[in-house]
């Protein structure tokens, strides 16, 4: 309902592209802001070939919906050279575990990948008083920036699988859980195997797929 949407029509300095699938909620938004007119694009953030609105770099801001909000940052993964900054609210729970630090159950997939590439600060709380009707679920809103690394020091494709794997069955260790990463004959008697994936920062991943590709 352009809560967010009409401070950033305030906003001449920056080229504000908008994104919304549902169909009444374009309809509301172009009545009641005349200023979304050209702006306003009705289409799905994952399917949409955003490099067609921005040529260049951009930034990403919005309350995400929550069911997909995962996927969106994969996709922002996906484009990380062209996206310095993100903004947004998501379901705490996701914030957390994207803020998180290793050595905590909370820690996983979406901690590792995106804090490989982004800084991450924690903004703030909302609780659910602050909708209407108030969710089930506390929210919040974290802010991501492109930190200064420009490649990882090994096949970044590699890297996913390395993590995703390891975290896929997080109460394993990793020599259990990576075996079908692991070449034939691969030695995995160092220490590192006997952990499990929670205790591994961005580094050591980095590391550990240098070892194992």
């Amino acid at each position: 309902m352009g809560v967010l949407t009409q401070y950033l029509l305030q906003r001449e300095d920056i080229d504000l592209k908008l994104v919304e699938l549902d169909g009444e909620s374009v309809d509301y938004l172009l009545t009641h802001f005349p200023g979304m007119q050209g702006r306003l694009y009705q289409a799905d953030y994952l399917r949409l070939d955003i490099h067609k609105l921005f040529p260049g770099a951009y930034r990403v801001i919005g309350n995400f919906p929550y069911n997909i909000s995962s996927q969106i940052f994969f996709k922002i993964l996906d484009d990380k050279d062209r996206i310095p900054e993100v903004v947004c609210m998501i379901q705490k729970e996701v914030a957390d575990r994207i803020a998180e630090q290793p050595g905590s159950k909370t820690y996983g997939i979406l901690s590792v990948l995106l804090q490989a590439w982004y800084d991450i600060d924690y903004i703030l709380s909302v609780g659910s008083g602050a909708f209407a009707p108030p969710p089930k679920v506390q929210s919040a809103v974290i802010r991501l920036r492109r930190n200064g690394r420009t490649e990882l020091g090994c096949d970044e494709k590699a890297f996913k699988a390395v993590v995703k794997t390891a975290f896929n069955q997080r109460r394993k260790t990793l020599r259990n859980a990576l075996k079908p990463l692991l070449p034939e004959g691969f030695d995995a008697s160092d220490p590192v195997f006997d952990l499990r994936a929670e205790r591994l920062s961005v580094e050591d991943f980095i590391a550990l797929t240098q070892r194992i590709f």
